[in-house]
Order: C-alpha cells, then sequence, then structure tokens
C-alpha cells in the first residue's frame, strides 16, 4: 500500500465513510514488496504482531543482504535472521545495525524489543551438543520481547543437575525443553513443571537415534501433560510460540 493510499484510506475514516475495522482489514491485506528474488510480506507486523523473519539456510549472502536491506527500508526496525552462516554475517553490508550471535547461527539487524511482558521463558538442554539450538529458540525469544533464562546441559543421564534448578522450573512462565538422545528430559521437565513445555528434539546421538527421530517420538509419546512438540531442531518454532504463549493477554 503506497504512502497516497493510506493516507485516504485514514481520510475516509476520518471523514466517517470507513468504518475503523474496514481500515484495519485493508491495511492487513496490503500488498507484498516484489523484490525479484523474493516477495517481502511487509504488513506481517500488522497481521501477526511480528514482522518477517529471514530463514537463511539455501540463500547466498547476496540474497539475505538484499532482503535485510528491503526489509529495514520499509521501516521494521527488528530483523531475525536465522540459520546464517559466518560468511553470511561478515558479507552483510555494514550500513544497517547488525549483531551475529555465533552459537545460535543467527543475526539481528537492527535491535532486540526490550522485554514487554512479566513472564520468563526458560530454556532447558539435556546436553552441551544441544546449545546451539538452544541458543536459536533463546535469541529468536529474546529478539521478540521476552526475557530468557538459560540453564544448560541438565538431562537425565544426572538428574540432580536439573532438579537442583526447580525453582526456575517453577518460576518459568514458558519451558523450552531441548533434548537429542532418548529425548526424555521433556517429560521429565513437563512432570515438574505447572506451565506449558515446548519440547525440542535435537539430531544430536548416536546411530539409532535417526537424526532426532528417536526424540521426536519419544516427546511425542510423553505422558506428561502441558508437554506440546516441534519439529527437530526447531529452535526458532519453539522460540516463536514460547513468545506468543508468554505474550497472550499483553495488551498492544
Amino acid at each position: 500500500m503506497t504512502e497516497s493510499e493510506t493516507r485516504a484510506l485514514l481520510q475516509a475514516v476520518a471523514e466517517g465513510s470507513s468504518s475503523v475495522e474496514d481500515a484495519v482489514m485493508k491495511l492487513k491485506m496490503a500488498p507484498y514488496d516484489d523484490i525479484d528474488i523474493a516477495r517481502l510480506d511487509t504488513h506481517r507486523g500488522l497481521r501477526q504482531g511480528i514482522g518477517e523473519v529471514i530463514y537463511g539456510a539455501g540463500k547466498t549472502p547476496e540474497q539475505i543482504d538484499r532482503i535485510a536491506h528491503a526489509l529495514w527500508k520499509d521501516g521494521q526496525r527488528t530483523i531475525l535472521i536465522t540459520r546464517m552462516t559466518r560468511e553470511a554475517a561478515d558479507a552483510l553490508t555494514k550500513d544497517i545495525p547488525f549483531t551475529y550471535y555465533s552459537d545460535a547461527h543467527a543475526g539481528v539487524v537492527g535491535s532486540m524489543i526490550e522485554p514487554d511482558c512479566e513472564g520468563t521463558v526458560l530454556v532447558i538442554t539435556g546436553g552441551t551438543s544441544d546449545i546451539p539450538v538452544a541458543e536459536e529458540a533463546a535469541i529468536t525469544a529474546e529478539t521478540l520481547g521476552n526475557k530468557v533464562e538459560r540453564v544448560f546441559d541438565v538431562g537425565v543421564a544426572g538428574i540432580h543437575r536439573l532438579l537442583s534448578n526447580t525453582d526456575s522450573i517453577m518460576a518459568a512462565n514458558v519451558i523450552i525443553a531441548i533434548a537429542g538422545m532418548e529425548g526424555a528430559l521433556a517429560s521429565v521437565v513437563g512432570g515438574l513443571a505447572d506451565c506449558p513445555v515446548i519440547a525440542v528434539p535435537t539430531s544430536v546421538g548416536y546411530g539409532t537415534a535417526f537424526g532426532g527421530v528417536t526424540a521426536l517420538l519419544s516427546m511425542l509419546n510423553s505422558c506428561a501433560s502441558g508437554v506440546s512438540v516441534v519439529n527437530i531442531d526447531n529452535g526458532f518454532g519453539a522460540g516463536y510460540l514460547a513468545s506468543m504463549i508468554n505474550h497472550k493477554g499483553v495488551a498492544v
């Protein structure tokens, strides 16, 4: 939607020839930005409350650079880039503010949104090898305006490590439980927590872990109530969902 079209729509609302509801619907359906290599949903923030996120895997550094700059030009001031390589980060034109988080393989153009809700998102991993997925989840949640606490390497092979963090588990508003191998962490955490638990199976494990399938099936078959499951290694999906839960009821 062009500036003149937006002005005409707002003028119609002011004059009473268009209702506020009709105007909001038209804004939500406003066109995307076609830059040849991508069709950017520039009004996603209005429609869903969160602007476009760039999935970096499979894109060249040049494509990521063009997309990020187009979103920035359109006015999006927090742009998360997931599955971003160091090469792509180094190639990003530095005429816009940018921070790269190597552990998460993610970058943020602009600045993270300051926490705008009271609840805490707790990110827990079974092992150190799960940290890259955990950091993707944590950076995603932080970018979307959440307070995040990290508790790493507290898997069931040494369950006393997990139990020593019971206070954090009880205080969290949402928990992201991340584990590979047999994926038992999610069930144990689900049995301790009184909040939603988002389970993330990782591809960590030996042969019969089947690249995370074993952990995925284990988490899907959890006997603990309140446990939901996202895809293998999908830290972004878990962080995004945790933010939606954490912001439920927050006025925008």
